[in-house]
């Protein structure tokens, strides 16, 4: 039988090792198995996506049914209904919580009081992966970065995926196997398209835009799509190794 946790932190480092090194985060809410415990360590895997790290002990709790999840790119938790009080905490994209429920501008949860306006329920899920990955704009460049507060190239495929009910793996790697099919050379870029390089991945906007979290810009942002290519194979990077369309959900 699964021993299921979910995550009882806004947003926890998942480590390859204990003590280790940063290979992904995890948000609030987030549903983990545990593979293994001991000297206060938990190896887990993330159940959205399969990722496999380390998590300390304390940053787990039992899991409960949660009904919302955190659509803005962050937003806070208050101790009260009223967003003059000092917050208790700050959210990240994706944090998942339960509603008890609605007192005026904000839903009432266990943790305490989160804007209306910055949630919505778990489903239906969203239908445009580029709009959500929009809402991070400017968010600085994070490497393994899975939040509002920081994320990396590939964190910012699996935001946008995961928010519009299309499973994703962590990595870009394993995003370029695991997304989508293939598209030719031949057929027009459109709008969700993912085009990848050896070691990165990038939304599609339009036939000349692309969105991004990119080390040039140290930021999520927008960047022309011929602009892009010629940048990354200049700086050694190579060029487009596979472009993919993804069956997203009606």
């Amino acid at each position: 039988m699964m021993d299921r946790r979910q995550v009882a932190v806004p947003v926890a480092d998942l480590l390859d090792a204990p003590e280790g090194e940063r290979a992904r985060q995890v948000v609030m809410g987030q549903d983990v198995e545990v593979l293994g415990d001991g000297d206060g360590w938990c190896q887990v895997r993330v159940l959205a996506g399969g990722y496999v790290g380390y998590l300390w002990s304390s940053m787990l709790e039992e899991p409960e049914e949660v009904t919302h999840r955190v659509t803005a790119r962050s937003t806070h938790i208050y101790p009260e209904a009223d967003f003059k009080v000092r917050e208790t905490a700050a959210l990240s994209h994706g944090s998942r919580f339960t509603v008890l429920r609605e007192v005026g501008r904000f839903f009432e949860t266990p943790q305490g009081f989160v804007p209306k306006v910055h949630a919505a329920p778990l489903d239906p899920p969203e239908r445009d992966p580029v709009a959500v990955a929009a809402r991070f704009l400017g968010t600085p460049y994070l490497w393994g970065g899975n939040s509002g507060f920081g994320i990396d190239c590939s964190g910012l495929v699996q935001a946008a995926c995961l928010a519009c009910g299309i499973d994703c793996p962590g990595d870009s790697g394993m995003q370029a196997e695991a997304l989508g099919r293939a598209i030719g050379p031949e057929e027009a870029l459109a709008r969700n398209d993912l085009l990848f390089w050896k070691g990165h991945v990038a939304w599609v906007v339009d036939e000349a835009t692309l969105l991004h979290a990119n080390v040039f810009h140290m930021a999520v942002a927008f960047e022309g799509l011929h602009e892009a290519i010629t940048r990354i194979e200049a700086q050694g990077d190579g060029s487009v190794t596979l472009r993919k369309r993804l069956e997203i959900l009606e």
